[in-house]
């Protein structure tokens, strides 16, 4: 076995590429550590030689500008970080590295069951729909067709507070569609999932994209595809994308029960004709919304809890936190004199000299506060897109001898303070709580300062992304009360892991 030159190098004395991961028909993606960054680990795509020309390069170079720009509008797109050319003039871009399975590979093991398949679809229907909302070029929105969408371009991670994290890969065919640009005039993708119009070469648009969506939604609920080609050619395949009607869901799989609005809108994405079939993705997501609401409601809710607090490493602050403008915020923070005065636990930013700062204010009886002048704090953020993009900022204070005190309060990331507060917990990576003594709430009887672990700071960016982007029929109420349920069903589990940290000494820690 001959070994790969590449791995072992440092790449700009910064990416140290560790192993190849795959190849394709544009180059080759290596696993890095990014050690300006403290050795977090980066994928890294290079050009093949084989491809070094002008329209290649420029190509490549087309490909990392529009994921790094998709990728920081949907977390459903993967994310480009940095571009350039390496010492021998081949490009390369750094994206981040993504442990998962593609969507072929699931697919071969068995079809979802329906909630599941429509937790995914969704994933990819937001990722698709913002590709196609555009990007900006020289000034301008130009949309961005992927065309090739199919199972192994999507690839499906465990996130430990997402649950099932589903991201589309691969943007190396995508077209600009920019007002003056020219026809493409050629076959690009991939035959199986080609739209009629593509096999032929034209112009595209969103539409053919959604006619490889049908592709694969067909496949992802019955294990097959929804034509049949005499041989794997162009010109089999051509056939058939132009003449044949593809099979109904229920006849390639009697047992497999399927709605039939789910059934039309796959029919529906697979229509020969772009104007038969739906005229965006969002019409797609509106087709699903009803879908969703009856059999994917709290989907996956108890799971991800459940990952966070097994698998999340424990991870202990600093002893003796430092409280940096306490003075300073003691005079600034007057109890607001629209809230009552009785125990209450609400999010509000405070502006300081250091700018505007994320704060909890927790409003307790006197010996309430007393009792917790020093105590263990635990904090934890659980996140819940569907029916409606909402937050769980959860905070324990702890001490042995005295009972818990949960301070948790909830973020609606549809509304513009919920985004706020939650974009200032990932930026800062820390809060204050102030105390408030229902005796004399006058003044801030008591500040703490509590610390965000890194991982968490970035989900918060993230979150506060899908909570801007989110389309769904407002339902707040319903996405709180099922936090609130899952919430109950783990504090034992939180305690457990409280009295054992207690033991050891730590004064703050998250999961």
């Amino acid at each position: 076995m001959i070994a790969d030159a590449n791995v072992g190098r440092v790449l700009r004395d910064r990416y140290h590429l560790r192993q190849l991961l795959g190849q394709g028909s544009m180059g080759r993606v290596y696993g890095a550590d990014d050690e300006a960054l403290g050795g977090i680990p980066v994928a890294i795509k290079f050009l093949s030689q084989a491809l070094l020309n002008e329209r290649m390069r420029e190509r490549f170079e087309r490909e990392a500008k529009t994921c790094a720009q998709l990728g920081q509008r949907s977390i459903h797109i993967v994310r480009v970080t940095d571009y350039g050319v390496d010492d021998e003039g081949i490009p390369f871009y750094v994206m981040e590295y993504l442990r998962g399975q593609n969507l072929s590979d699931l697919i071969l093991q068995q079809s979802p069951e329906l909630p599941r398949f429509l937790y995914r679809i969704k994933q990819i229907c937001l990722g698709l729909q913002c590709a196609h909302r555009g990007i900006q070029v020289e000034g301008k929105i130009c949309p961005i067709v992927h065309r090739d969408i199919k199972p192994s371009n999507i690839l499906v991670s465990q996130n430990e507070s997402l649950g099932e994290l589903v991201k589309i890969l691969d943007f190396g065919v995508a077209k600009v569609l920019q007002p003056e640009g020219h026809h493409t005039n050629c076959f690009m993708g991939t035959l199986a999932y080609a739209s009629p119009e593509q096999m032929e070469g034209r112009e595209l648009d969103a539409r053919s994209d959604i006619y490889s969506l049908g592709v694969m939604m067909f496949q992802m609920l019955t294990g097959k595809m929804p034509l049949n080609v005499e041989t794997h050619s162009f010109g089999g395949w051509y056939k058939a994308h132009h003449f044949q009607k593809p099979q109904p869901v229920s006849t390639v799989n009697p047992n497999l029960r399927v709605p039939k609005i789910l059934e039309n809108l796959v029919m529906s994405c697979l229509e020969k004709s772009p104007t038969d079939r739906p005229q965006s993705v969002s019409e797609i997501l509106g087709t699903l919304e009803p879908l969703e609401e009856r059999f994917g409601t709290g989907l996956q809710v108890a799971q991800r809890i459940k990952a966070s607090l097994s698998r999340l490493p424990v991870t202990a602050g600093p002893k003796n936190l430092s409280l940096v403008g306490g003075d300073e915020i003691h005079r600034l923070a007057t109890w607001p004199s629209q809230m009552p005065i009785a125990e209450i636990v609400f999010p509000k930013p405070l502006q300081t000299s250091q700018g505007l700062m994320p704060m909890l204010w927790v409003m307790l009886p006197r010996i309430e506060i007393l009792k917790r002048v020093t105590c263990s704090r635990y904090n934890q953020f659980l996140f819940l897109e569907m029916p409606h993009p909402m937050l769980l900022w959860l905070t324990v204070l702890y001490n042995r001898g005295y009972d818990p005190r949960w301070l948790p309060c909830y973020l609606d990331l549809r509304s513009t303070p919920g985004r706020q507060m939650a974009t200032l917990l990932g930026a800062t990576g820390h809060y204050r709580i102030l105390f408030f003594a229902q005796e004399e709430p006058q003044r801030c009887a008591s500040v703490q300062n509590v610390t965000i672990a890194p991982a968490q700071c970035q989900l918060l960016n993230d979150w506060a992304m899908v909570g801007q982007s989110s389309r769904l029929p407002p339902n707040p109420t319903l996405s709180k009360d099922l936090l609130k349920q899952e919430l109950e069903k783990i504090k034992p589990q939180i305690l457990r892991k409280l009295e054992a940290l207690y033991s050891s000494g730590s004064t703050a820690f998250h999961f």
